[in-house]
């Protein structure tokens, strides 16, 4: 990792962490409350960019096996601080059936509150949270720029749920 990732990767929540909640819009800019999802297990995936290479790869391969959330009743929020209108452009162009969170203003707000924002470049770095129904994180992994999460990962805290 490099120094920076290293410095953010350390801040970022662990379980048995409280999950900070959170209200983003959506790609229809409606605000969606991490507070109202009591109650469910919610896997949030921040990540750079959209339409870059690697985001588009891991969350098309999440969209790929959306069913092995659904089949344990887990929803799917992905953020980043992209813009309302980009990220609506790329849930479109790409099909994705889960929600598109804009963490653009305050910038990175939600990525700081959940110790993944890259302070010197204002992205998220690529960072998954299981949070239980009573808001509690899980499981965390967070990778530096370059790394790519795996589908296996996300399967083997899903099976804990």
């Amino acid at each position: 990792m490099a120094p920076q990732d290293l410095k953010t990767a350390e801040r970022a929540l662990r379980p048995g962490d409280p999950a900070p909640d959170l209200t983003l819009p959506d790609t229809h800019g409606t605000p969606v409350h991490l507070a109202d999802l009591r109650g469910e297990t919610v896997v949030v995936v921040f990540y750079p960019f959209a339409f870059s290479g690697t985001c588009t790869a891991e969350l098309c391969e999440l969209r790929d096996n959306i069913e092995d959330f659904e089949t344990v009743g887990v929803r799917l929020l992905a953020v980043s601080t992209d813009p309302v209108f980009s990220l609506k452009a790329w849930q479109e162009a790409e099909g994705f059936g889960f929600d598109l969170l804009s963490d653009f203003w305050p910038h990175g707000a939600a990525a700081r509150a959940y110790g993944v924002l890259d302070e010197d470049s204002g992205h998220a770095l690529r960072g998954s949270f299981l949070i239980d129904a009573d808001g509690i994180v899980r499981w965390s992994v967070v990778y530096p720029r370059g790394g790519r999460r795996q589908l296996e990962e996300y399967r083997q805290a899903l099976a804990e749920v």
